[in-house]
């Protein structure tokens, strides 16, 4: 072989070392990559599960909240519906009263 081809062998053998140098590089960078990813979307599926639980709560306390809602309208009507009936009982005794006289 001559000297030139030697060299030429030389520098490929470098740039072949150079080159799988690389690809372990790039190959640690993806299971790098890939581990953050599954990490994340473990942490999103968490958040998802506390996302699905807080709704279904605050439906929840929304659902109790429009029947306690509902509940207090009914008891207002209940004392308006007595107040009304008081005044009329009153009225009543004041026509008892005079009829009385």
């Amino acid at each position: 072989m001559t000297d030139d081809q030697e060299k030429l062998i030389t520098i490929f053998e470098a740039r072949v070392r150079q080159l799988i140098f690389l690809c372990d590089t790039q190959k640690e960078k993806i299971n790098l990559l890939t581990d953050s990813l599954n990490q994340k979307e473990a942490e999103l599926q968490q958040v998802k599960i506390t996302a699905e639980d807080t709704v279904r709560e605050l439906n929840s306390k929304c659902e109790k909240l429009m029947m306690a809602r509902v509940i207090s309208v009914n008891e207002g009507e209940v004392k308006d519906a007595k107040q009304k009936l008081m005044r009329l009982v009153k009225e009543v005794d004041k026509c008892i009263a005079l009829l009385n006289e």
